[in-house]
């Protein structure tokens, strides 16, 4: 604002004085007080002379100014890429246990923000320079880079990575990123998402433990909305919803917990903790769903829950042996 009004100043002071035309003015202004030095546009008066000190005094104060600012804000530009570059690299060295998201399109996006929302540590690797500026915002770790490549992948830690997500568009990619990965970490989780189901198959047999066809999915879920809105409306409430207080989870048996080898009967699940217990997976993961009162709870075994939270969190508690 300083600068707009020296200059402002300076093409009105000429035009009164020597009686220019405004862009005659404007120009001896800025080389004015620029002090470029290119000459006077035509002769100046005594009184112009005078005005062209005071303007020069006036405006090389200003220009010296806002030059300054203009340099503090490109050094602090600088510095802060260079202390954030130091700190991303320090957290890509020290993160582990977490999950590689390849692909931050709109499903990467979700993924990331759902898991970070349950307090699970993740990595980002998308190939477009846009989702930088949004990761940062989200103080979310990520390499701009191909995630194809398996010093990428390495780069992003995945020997020390509790699973990976494929989700970039491109089938292909999909299973190649696929097959680094079972690669470089034999023992690693991947999820990959196919938009063909002809892919499905392939992506299993390259080494990914689930596979996820969201256009499949998403249709299935349309058709049940018709169908079955009830039971759609149950599972949105236990699965996603915010503000109630009955959820769904799925809970460990821990070898010390105290219900190992204890009938579903004499647990006092139902009965104590107002917790009902939907379904149970076995150690070789084979899924029993409405469990017989005599089924054994065994250590391995993962109980799929239905309760208020309170009472599943104390389940929790239980089973691992707290």
């Amino acid at each position: 604002m300083m600068l707009v009004l020296v200059i402002l100043v300076g093409t009105v002071g000429y035009m009164a004085i020597e009686g220019w035309h405004a862009f005659e003015a404007l120009y001896m202004t800025v080389i004015t007080i620029t002090t470029v030095g290119y000459g006077e546009v035509r002769t100046v008066s005594e009184p112009g002379r005078v005005f062209t000190v005071f303007l020069i005094f006036m405006g090389m104060g200003t220009m010296a100014y806002t030059l300054g600012i203009v340099a503090q804000m490109m050094v602090e530009i600088q510095v802060r890429a260079i202390i954030g570059r130091r700190k991303l690299g320090r957290k890509l060295r020290s993160i582990k246990n977490h999950y590689i998201i390849c692909g931050c399109g709109r499903i990467g996006s979700i993924i990331a923000h759902e898991l970070r929302a349950n307090g699970i540590p993740v990595m980002v690797i998308d190939h477009g320079p846009d989702a930088r500026e949004s990761l940062e915002k989200q103080d979310i770790p990520y390499i701009i880079d191909d995630a194809t490549s398996e010093d990428v992948l390495i780069e992003a830690g995945i020997e020390r990575a509790k699973g990976l997500i494929a989700v970039v568009l491109s089938d292909a990619d999909n299973l190649f990123i696929t097959m680094s990965a079972r690669g470089l970490n034999p023992d690693l989780f991947i999820l990959a998402r196919a938009d063909e189901e002809h892919t499905e198959g392939k992506l299993l047999r390259a080494g990914a433990n689930k596979v996820v066809l969201p256009y499949l999915i998403g249709g299935r879920r349309m058709v049940h909305t018709i169908l079955r809105p009830a039971v759609t409306d149950f599972l949105d409430f236990t699965l996603h919803g915010k503000n109630i207080e009955l959820k769904m989870e799925e809970l460990l048996v821990g070898d010390r917990s105290k219900l190992n080898g204890v009938k579903l009967v004499d647990s006092g699940i139902r009965q104590e903790m107002n917790v009902m217990i939907v379904a149970i997976r076995d150690k070789g993961g084979e899924m029993s769903f409405n469990p017989s009162s005599e089924v054994r709870i065994e250590a391995g075994d993962t109980l799929v829950a239905l309760g208020p939270v309170s009472d599943l969190e104390k389940l929790t508690s239980i089973l691992l042996g707290k």
